[in-house]
């Protein structure tokens, strides 16, 4: 065992008594020794406070329990940059706390960022995993992620960034990003509170350093309906919050002065796809309202050279149509 840890794994928890177990013991069969573990009790009531308190006794040196003062819920950004503040390592790996990495993932993932020093990050495609029941029928349901990103390239920014934007299949998942590419970008971004603020981190890496992708697949994405994008879809928050998340994106491309044409162009696309989805959701703002309140973002956010670009481009393509 290293006497420091070289990746620093973060779990956070709300409420996860159920599997989070599942999550620490599969860092603890890892291939790789030199990490450390960092449990984030975001204000449990159940017992995974007492779960993540009695790893970090038995485990000194390897394991670590952070709570906010005063045990408050302060959310997922903030629950992830309190972990990352107290880490060690030159990398910084996550995992939430009801799935699980696979035994090889942190000793494949430091040796492809070793041999990339230029990379700010690396990802590769997760598992979804519906057959944790134990159920054949659950299992029928289990599939890869597929990239549309070759692997095993290193992508210049921000080419990830508007692929990613356009199709959201494309999300990074199951990533190791350097620590000092964290530190440069300040973080998780704590105004983007849940669903979408790993989306919000990959805004900000992929924007300014150079990824690797994999074809490997690091770690299984437990499907349940108790998970807090399960319950956000059902509830209708997914949809609206994936909107903010867009505006958000718009506010902070333009706050640095962000003018690459693919990126916005895949922006704006993003939002008028999802301006259609919210107009099929019930009691919804009718379509002419929600497509005023796109062109009203985009004179808010975006440069003006870049909504002059947009307007070309639409306006070349419905000639042609």
């Amino acid at each position: 065992m290293d006497s420091e840890p070289r990746v620093s794994v973060t779990i956070i928890f709300l409420n996860e008594e159920r599997f989070l177990r599942d999550a620490v013991e599969s860092i603890f069969a890892q291939t790789y020794d030199a990490w450390e573990l960092l449990l984030v009790d975001d204000g449990s009531t159940d017992r995974s406070t007492e779960i993540a308190r009695l790893y970090a006794v038995q485990n000194p040196g390897k394991v670590s329990y952070l709570e906010h003062e005063g045990h408050q819920n302060r959310g997922m950004s903030a629950s992830r940059n309190l972990g990352i503040r107290n880490s060690k390592g030159e990398f910084i790996a996550r995992l939430d706390a009801d799935d699980v990495c696979l035994p090889n993932t942190l000793e494949e993932q430091v040796a492809l960022m070793d041999s990339h020093p230029e990379a700010g990050m690396v990802y590769g495609p997760a598992q979804m995993w519906y057959g944790w029941t134990g159920n054949t029928e659950d299992a029928e349901h289990d599939g890869i992620q597929k990239l549309s990103i070759p692997p095993h390239t290193l992508i210049k920014p921000p080419i990830v960034l508007a692929r990613f934007l356009r199709d959201e299949g494309d999300e990074p998942f199951g990533m190791l990003v350097r620590r000092e590419v964290m530190e440069s970008i300040g973080g998780y971004d704590e105004v983007v509170t849940s669903v979408y603020e790993d989306q919000a981190l990959n805004v900000k890496v992929c924007l300014r350093y150079p990824v690797i992708t994999s074809d490997k697949s690091w770690f299984k994405y437990r499907q349940h309906p108790k998970s807090y994008c399960s319950v956000a879809r059902k509830t209708g928050q997914y949809e609206s919050k994936r909107m903010l998340f867009y505006n958000w994106a718009a506010e902070y491309l333009s706050k640095h002065n962000i003018e690459d044409p693919d990126v916005w162009e895949a922006l704006n696309y993003a939002m008028e796809q999802q301006r259609g989805r919210l107009s099929q959701q019930p009691d919804s703002p009718p379509p002419h309202r929600l497509k005023a309140l796109i062109k009203l973002v985009a004179r808010q956010t975006l440069p003006i050279s870049v909504r002059r670009w947009l307007r070309k481009q639409y306006s070349t393509r419905f000639a042609r149509n």
